[in-house]
């Protein structure tokens, strides 16, 4: 469904996206997940044709993102991290705006129907200014799945939200992965990345750095973790295959230590020595 090759983003000095190569398959959530400044954004807005890259290509459904900029505009729906909802309009407003500018059909049935499946449809005559921050981004979804397209974009879908309405939004981006659809989501929240994607893109300073299913990933580093306060109050971390190691190694510590299951947090720390903020 969409493949990148070399793909190179410089802003003046600064190296963007470093050589990136990856395919995202038909059908799948895949997550590009890095800390800030890691060039998830950059890439997402390069495969939406917002920016053009200084080298290598990207390939969606045999169109070149560069050379068929149009092709690629039918084909794909994007939610920007930023919030440009109009919001002195109402949702159904917002939505039949941009239903009408993208020349989609059957727009009530459509509007009605999506507004439905993000829990909108009572508040559908209400202003997007009295919307929540939770509403809002559940909103922004809905408008990108308006042309129904094959491929959804969602740059950080859930960021600045708090954890509760988080997990709620993460329950409609689930339902978006409908009539194989392929979604693609930045994000720099481990939960999310390990709950909702089918596989994982690790990124650091632009470069891929892993990729696999959450549950391999974390395998290579052990799928359990014994954490330990030191004197100095720094973090000593133990990894483990088995439970069975980890608790002979807490007992070995004795006080102040804690087993849990390996996440996504810690195969960036192994992989580039810091967390993902």
């Amino acid at each position: 469904m969409i493949k990148i090759s070399g793909l190179t983003k410089h802003y003046g000095d600064i190296v963007a996206v470093d050589n990136l190569s990856l395919e995202i398959r038909k059908g799948e959530i895949f997550g590009l997940l890095g800390p800030n400044g890691a060039g998830k954004t950059t890439t997402i807005k390069i495969l939406t044709t917002l920016s053009k890259p200084d080298a290598g290509s990207c390939i969606i459904d045999g169109f070149d993102v560069v050379r068929n900029p149009y092709e690629i505009k039918t084909r794909i729906g994007v939610m920007p991290q930023e919030n440009n909802l109009d919001r002195e309009l109402t949702a159904y407003e917002n939505l039949l705006i941009y239903g009408m500018l993208h020349h989609a059909s059957l727009l009530p049935e459509k509007i009605e129907r999506i507004l439905k499946m993000v829990e909108l449809w009572d508040r559908k005559n209400s202003v997007v200014s009295k919307f929540s921050g939770g509403m809002q981004r559940r909103l922004l979804i809905a408008r990108a799945l308006l042309t129904e397209p094959a491929v959804l974009f969602l740059d950080e879908p859930t960021i600045g939200l708090d954890p509760q309405i988080r997990r709620q939004l993460w329950e409609v981006i689930r339902k978006t992965k409908i009539d194989g659809r392929t979604v693609v989501l930045t994000t720099h929240y481990i939960e999310e990345a390990e709950l909702l994607c089918d596989r994982v893109c690790i990124v650091f300073k632009g470069r891929l750095i892993a990729l696999d299913t959450p549950e391999n990933l974390k395998k290579t580093v052990g799928e359990y973790a014994v954490d330990m306060i030191d004197d100095m109050g720094k973090l000593i971390q133990y990894m483990f295959k088995t439970r069975d190691e980890a608790h002979e190694k807490a007992k070995q510590l004795q006080n102040g230590v804690t087993i849990r299951r390996s996440n996504l947090e810690d195969v960036f720390m192994k992989l580039t020595g810091g967390k993902i903020e």
